[in-house]
């Protein structure tokens, strides 16, 4: 398991926890992101302070006690099921007791206290198929407006072996005249010994970075334009956490799709060419 980035690899010193994501360590202003493997019994602590926050299991199962609440979150593998996602206030103190190994995310942005404590169920989200050819995906809106939060943006996407997510390359880096939105993947890949690739890049500057990403990895989008694949015989999920300069509804305005790629947003059915080409003659060989 890796963070992978441009500036830091992220070592957390408690072995419960996998990635631990601040500001500070992502030299970005708003998002925060954690995630954890507890064993069945053990407990973890967590307060909002001044954020608000949000989390998503991944796997196994768990409770969750806030504001007088309690929570039961059970999540058999991300590729079967839709999630339960809990969202906190600030000045919230969520405890967390794992009933059976439990591996979830907890994610945060700055925020006023505009929204109560609230478990959000997965007939509450929605669901779409984007892009086309092979770009076609799975969106879920786990946490999208209008279901309500401050600064926090939460989806699960869906991409299909040899298939392309994010295409066209799309920034949320004020670039074009868009906000700036910080923004977490975390990759879980079926079968695990699958592979995929995630590129982050601008147009305007010397900047662009690649990354082979591997089941239970994570990519920090810290600036650019971005694209994610999965290689064949494999599928890819990834869980995205954004927060940044959108605020409440305005969570849902479009990214920036970079101009060299727009216009195949409405041709990608059309592109994949049919096999054979360039031959007169033709003849299979079986292998």
């Amino acid at each position: 398991m890796k963070c992978a980035n441009s500036w830091n690899l992220l070592h957390p010193s408690d072995d419960r926890i996998q990635f631990d994501v601040t500001p500070a360590s992502a030299n970005w202003q708003y998002l925060s992101y954690r995630v954890l493997h507890l064993r069945a019994g053990e407990e973890y602590h967590h307060g909002t302070a001044g954020d608000e926050a949000a989390l998503v299991p991944i796997h196994g199962a768990g409770v969750a006690e806030a504001g007088g609440q309690r929570f039961a979150f059970s999540r058999s593998n991300v590729f079967r099921e839709m999630p339960h996602v809990l969202y906190a206030p600030p000045g919230s103190a969520i405890e967390v007791r794992a009933t059976e190994d439990f591996h979830f995310a907890i994610g945060s942005a700055p925020a006023e206290g505009r929204y109560p404590l609230r478990l959000f169920r997965p007939g509450e989200m929605s669901s779409e198929i984007r892009g086309g050819g092979t770009a076609t995906r799975q969106v879920n809106h786990i946490l999208t407006h209008p279901l309500p939060a401050e600064r926090l943006i939460l989806f699960e996407v869906y991409v299909p072996g040899g298939a392309w997510s994010g295409y066209p390359p799309h920034c949320h880096d004020g670039y074009g005249g868009g906000a700036h939105l910080d923004e977490t993947y975390h990759f879980i890949i079926e079968p695990d010994n699958g592979f995929g690739f995630h590129r982050n890049y601008r147009v305007d500057e010397d900047f662009d970075e690649t990354f082979t990403v591997h089941n239970n990895d994570l990519v920090l989008v810290t600036k650019g334009f971005h694209s994610t694949t999965v290689a064949a015989g494999a599928n890819m999920y990834f869980l995205n956490y954004l927060a940044g300069e959108l605020y409440d509804e305005e969570r849902a305005i479009p990214p920036f799709d970079d101009p060299q790629y727009a216009d195949l947003k409405e041709r990608l059915a059309e592109m994949p060419m049919a096999l054979p080409v360039a031959r007169e003659n033709f003849e299979p060989i079986e292998r």
